[in-house]
Formats: structure tokens, C-alpha cells, sequence
């Protein structure tokens, strides 16, 4: 009797040790490697061990109320993955031409992706583009090799070679003053290429989709981009991330500050709490847009 109690004990305990394995010994990480060959572009472990691959369209001269924008500043398609169990997710924005929207729309769906939105993100765009904004779950490098198909259908520079020539710069004058637009904005900004100067605010809550979370990295934060115009003046662009009761409060601080309110609307469809995200435009004195988005910021439940 004695012997068998402790023939079950033993059961007993090697089973909680092999249920408090780690993850990682029951399911093994994404080749990231082999998901860049797949999309044929480099990405980047990003916090929250989400693989973040960049894919700006590069390609395209745009403007912006007749200012010209960089591809950092308001062209950035991405994909973010993340392992969620035993799987892969990937979310992301492709910013597409009006002509390109249907094939990429129909690739994605073909691959077995979903399409969360498609909208516009500022106004008066020449050439015109929208924003295409999708999710999938499965295996990292098959979601990687049909996001790359369906971008096939667009002129989206994938190619491991140099990238295209960016549009002709124009004359920018001094240099931001990203210290002061630090301090009046009181967080830490970064330099992401091509004078264009960003920064981010996450939520202070858990943002989930389906009991996962959702992080910063995967496109779920407030972005403020400053790009220098001359004469002393930046644009601004990018969105903030809200939940209801902060958009009329939101959009009511930049527009008294003169900042553009240009979208407001989902970028996914299972997000809790629901969030909504508000794209902005202004073209002025870069303090003085900087204490606007100060002001705006202050409205939101956002990490400090």
C-alpha cells in the first residue's frame, strides 16, 4: 500500500514539473532569419519579442498640402509579429495608391490574411494613397510569404538590393530643435531617418485582442512625427490612440491649438478595450505644435 501511494506521488509530481516547463520547451521561437528571406526585408526584435519589419514606401514622391513628406514621416507600411502560443500572429499597415488597393486587397485574402480597415490618413495627398491595415495567424514564414505575394501587386520596394532614391529633398532650413520639442512634450523622442523626428506615448492599460496582448511595437501607440519645412516651421503628423470617451475631448485640444483633425477610425476590429485612432496634420512653429500635442496627450490615459 505504502509503495503504491508513493508510486502516485511521484506520477503526481513529474506531471506538475513537466506542466511548468517553460514555453519555450514546448514550442519552439519563430526563425526570424527565415521570415526576412520570405518578405525579403530586415526586421528588428522590438520589446515585447515582437518582430517588427519595416517596408516605407521609398518608392513614391508625395505631398502633403503641397509639402513634400518623407517616407519615415507618413509612408511607413510595417508588419509586426508576434508567437502567440503555438502560433504566429501578424498586423500591420501597407500604404498603398488608389489603383494598387484591390489586387493587395485580394493577395492578402488569397494568402490567408485579413484586412481590419482601409482608409485615408491625412488629406489633400498627391498622389493620392490609402491605408490598408491587416492581421493573420498561423506559421511566422508562410504569413511572411503571403504578405510578400499579395504586395506583389504594388510597387512596395521588397528588393534585398539598395532601396529606391528617396523624393528629392527640398530646402529644410536649420534642423529641428528636438530638445525642446522634448521638453515641452516632457518624453524622449527619437531621429528615424530622413530628418524626421518621432515620438511615442503608450496606453497605460493592457490593450488585448482575443486574450492576447497587444504592445507599442505591434502599431498600438500614440505617434507624433515632426518633419523640418524651413523657415523655422515642421509639419506634424501621426495618430493618437484613444477609447471613446477621449475622442471629442482629443480632437477639441488640437483644433484649438491648429493642429488638423484628418481621420478618426478603427485600424483592428477585436481590440478590448475598443480603441479608435485619430490622424492629425499641422505645418507651423514646431514649439508651438508641440504644446498642442502636449495638450491633447493630457487627455488620454497614457503611460508617463
Amino acid at each position: 500500500m505504502k509503495s503504491r501511494l508513493i508510486r502516485l506521488v511521484t506520477t503526481i509530481l513529474g506531471l506538475v514539473a513537466i506542466a511548468g516547463m517553460p514555453t519555450a520547451t514546448r514550442a519552439a521561437d519563430p526563425d526570424w532569419k527565415a521570415v526576412e528571406q520570405a518578405l525579403g526585408k530586415a526586421g528588428q526584435v522590438q520589446p515585447g519579442d515582437v518582430f517588427r519589419v519595416g517596408m516605407p514606401r521609398t518608392d513614391l514622391n508625395v505631398t502633403v498640402k503641397g509639402v513634400p513628406v518623407k517616407a519615415g514621416f507618413a509612408l511607413g507600411s510595417y508588419a509586426a509579429f508576434k508567437q502567440v502560443g503555438d502560433h504566429a500572429m501578424v498586423m500591420g499597415d501597407l500604404v498603398l495608391l488608389d489603383a494598387e488597393v484591390p489586387a493587395v486587397m485580394s493577395g492578402l485574402f488569397a494568402n490567408g490574411l485579413d484586412v481590419t480597415a482601409v482608409h485615408n490618413h491625412l488629406n489633400d495627398m498627391s498622389p493620392h494613397v490609402m491605408y490598408m491595415h491587416y492581421e493573420g495567424r498561423g506559421g511566422a514564414v508562410q504569413l511572411a510569404k503571403g504578405l510578400r505575394t499579395a504586395l506583389s501587386a504594388s510597387a512596395t520596394p521588397l528588393a534585398s538590393g539598395p532601396a529606391p532614391s528617396p523624393a528629392a529633398p527640398t530646402a529644410t532650413g536649420p534642423a529641428l530643435d528636438s530638445k525642446q520639442i522634448e521638453q515641452v512634450l516632457g518624453r524622449q523622442g527619437r531621429d528615424v531617418g530622413g530628418g524626421v523626428f518621432q515620438l511615442t506615448a503608450p496606453r497605460a492599460e493592457t490593450i488585448t485582442e482575443m486574450g492576447h496582448p497587444l504592445l507599442p511595437a505591434m502599431g498600438v501607440v500614440t505617434v507624433m512625427n515632426f518633419q523640418s519645412t524651413g523657415d523655422g516651421r515642421a509639419a506634424i503628423t501621426g495618430d493618437f490612440v484613444l477609447v471613446d470617451q477621449e475622442v471629442n475631448p482629443v480632437a477639441r485640444a488640437l483644433r484649438q491649438h491648429g493642429i488638423e483633425v484628418t481621420a478618426i477610425h478603427n485600424h483592428g476590429l477585436f481590440d478590448t478595450p475598443r480603441l479608435f485612432y485619430m490622424h492629425f496634420w499641422a505645418n507651423d512653429d514646431p514649439a508651438k505644435l508641440a504644446q498642442g500635442l502636449k495638450a491633447a496627450l493630457d487627455l488620454t490615459n497614457s503611460r508617463r
